[in-house]
């Protein structure tokens, strides 16, 4: 099975990405985790982006606030999926990220999740890993059927208490 990679742009990043992290163990999906800047170590990411699928990355999720240019940066060095992560910070909530993120140009695709999306951003990149990989389809379609299950029960739950 290929590997998620994670890469956060800061440290600070990582009561977020945690939780794509368990997320991805949850799936029994290998995943890496890092931390490189676009602005602070722009060769290192760089160098990690072109040999991420040598080294059987199969996505890479890109968690970065702020100016956010991590997911672009990653995406510009190689043809896997990169997925970004917006982190929110205390000056804009998080739309900074989120519109650095977003607005990449023609050519050059990734994939945005919601600001502090980090659940999302590792489903997505399980859903990637599962066009190729049956089992881990099933994990999920698995996953999809307990979440109805769940709403139906609290759906009818409710109604016994309320409808009268």
């Amino acid at each position: 099975m290929k590997k998620v990679a994670i890469v956060m742009g800061s440290t600070s990043d990582l009561p977020v990405v945690e939780k794509a992290i368990a997320t991805l163990k949850q799936y029994e999906v290998p995943c890496t985790v890092r931390v490189l800047s676009a602005h602070r170590t722009p060769d290192e990411a760089a160098q990690f982006a072109m040999s991420a699928r040598e080294n059987e990355y199969g996505v890479i999720i890109a968690a970065a606030g702020k100016a956010a240019h991590l997911a672009g940066a990653l995406a510009a060095r190689t043809t896997l999926p990169v997925i970004g992560l917006p982190i929110s910070a205390k000056q804009l909530d998080g739309i900074d990220a989120l519109l650095a993120t977003v607005q990449m140009p023609s050519g050059i695709p990734v994939a945005t999740v919601a600001i502090d999306g980090a659940v999302n951003a590792a489903l997505l990149s399980i859903q990637i890993l599962a066009v190729s990989d049956p089992e881990l389809a099933k994990k999920l379609d698995d996953a999809r059927t307990a979440g109805t299950k769940k709403v139906l029960e609290a759906d009818e739950a409710i109604a016994k208490q309320y409808n009268f």
